[in-house]
């Protein structure tokens, strides 16, 4: 896939010129550092099925694309947010909002406090949502 790479902010895009909030970049590590570890364990699992990905990362969270975005991770002070793009509305007891999304797909918004909170419906509608 090829990507455009914004000179201003050195981010990767899908489409050259994209719209986007042009700040700087950082690495996974350092949106994860002020957290708890139990985040970034979260995060791993949550990404640990899928196949290549490219992680935007920045201060605020994690955007992953594959030939969109599809999901963000958000670090957050009581949860690690999941926003999931799907083309169809799912229920989880752990998803505590919805929004419609152009083209038909549904934003899911899941509070994660646990590992064990990765459980398998929502690795397969990551892997769904990245090959989607």
């Amino acid at each position: 896939m090829t990507r455009w790479v914004c000179p201003e902010c050195d981010r990767e895009f899908a489409r050259e010129r994209q719209s986007h909030v042009c700040v700087p970049g950082c690495t996974v590590d350092e949106t994860f550092a002020p957290f708890p570890p139990v985040y970034r364990e979260i995060y791993d699992l949550l990404i640990g099925r899928l196949g290549p990905i490219h992680e935007d990362a920045v201060r605020v969270g994690v955007f992953l694309k594959s030939e969109r975005k599809f999901a963000e991770v958000r670090p957050k002070a009581r949860s690690l947010s999941l926003a999931l793009a799907l083309p169809r509305r799912v229920a989880h007891p752990l998803i505590a909002r919805t929004l419609p999304a152009p083209g038909g797909r549904v934003w899911h918004f899941f509070k994660l406090t646990r590992v064990e909170d990765v459980d398998e419906r929502i690795t397969e509608w990551m892997a769904e949502a990245c090959d989607g």
